[in-house]
């Protein structure tokens, strides 16, 4: 949902609306970040109506009850939301509840970003990965450890990959290099991080190619991306779900590994007697 399909949503309905719905509509246009926040009882008391009439209004738009005209509001602006506004969106979360309820929630982002994936961008990105001169995986604050797990296990396979993320180096310093044949992820969800959006259009400007991983075609990056892939974030509480954008990533790495099986295979095969020498991992008791 965007501020103009809310808009054309009361459009469509106005003029068949009571007189207390009317008022309704006008609120939430002139204050929907305010109303995202408020209880169907709450906006009823502030506009001057009854709750019935709250929830009569989020069906008369086409939502199945006065939440899910909430949640759609919370959507909208939750790029715009402060630690404190997500905080307070969970404000009336069960502690009992709070385990099964969270990763309920990751199972349904999951299971959105399956229906709403673009199976042919997909496969389009797992080709320009492989044809990339050097790939650049870009992840800043919150999307940082993303951007480190997928350059962890494209390092391999490639021996071209560059992690850029917050560091000694300014942004621009770690991709000061970058150019035509080279590709950069940049990986963000809300709220957005202003150096990736401003990365993605360096990048852009130096004529290399471009994926955005990110939640909505409404992200500032796919204003840059030259390929975008889509992973649900709906967040739970402060902190930001990332697990289907993890899973996302996986499916990027398998489908590079499916590709690359030999080359891998004869990797791993030096890499275990290397880390059998040093002790790397545990080993298994024998006994």
């Amino acid at each position: 949902m965007n501020k103009q399909d809310l808009i054309n949503r009361i459009d469509a309905q106005y003029k068949k609306m009571s007189k207390g719905q009317k008022l309704i509509a006008e609120y939430i246009l002139n204050n929907y970040d305010k109303a995202a926040f408020m209880t169907a009882s709450k906006l009823g008391d502030v506009v001057g109506v009854s709750e019935s009439t709250v929830v009569r209004f989020a069906n008369v738009l086409g939502y199945e009850g006065y939440p899910k005209l909430q949640k759609a509001l919370q959507e909208l602006i939750r790029n715009k939301l402060t630690t404190v506004q997500r905080i307070e969106m969970s404000s009336d979360l069960d502690q009992s509840m709070v385990l099964r309820s969270v990763l309920k929630a990751d199972m349904n982002n999951i299971r959105q970003t399956i229906e709403e994936v673009n199976n042919e961008d997909f496969d389009a990105v797992v080709n320009k990965i492989l044809q990339a001169r050097h790939i650049y995986v870009l992840g800043l604050r919150s999307a940082a450890p993303l951007a480190q797990f997928m350059g962890y296990y494209l390092n391999f396979i490639f021996d071209n990959v560059r992690i850029v993320t917050s560091g000694v180096n300014d942004i621009f310093e770690q991709l000061i290099h970058i150019g035509q044949d080279d590709l950069l992820i940049g990986i963000s969800f809300p709220r957005y991080a202003s150096r990736a959006i401003e990365a993605m259009k360096f990048t852009k400007e130096r004529g290399a190619a471009t994926v955005a991983l990110t939640d909505s075609m409404l992200s500032p990056l796919t204003a840059y991306a030259d390929y975008t892939l889509l992973a649900r974030s709906d967040m739970a509480s402060f902190v930001d779900s990332l697990v289907a954008p993890l899973s996302l990533i996986n499916a990027l790495i398998v489908g590079i590994g499916i590709v690359k099986k030999a080359e891998i295979s004869s990797g791993f095969n030096k890499l275990e007697d290397i880390w059998a020498q040093y002790n790397v991992y545990v080993e298994k008791d024998k006994g």
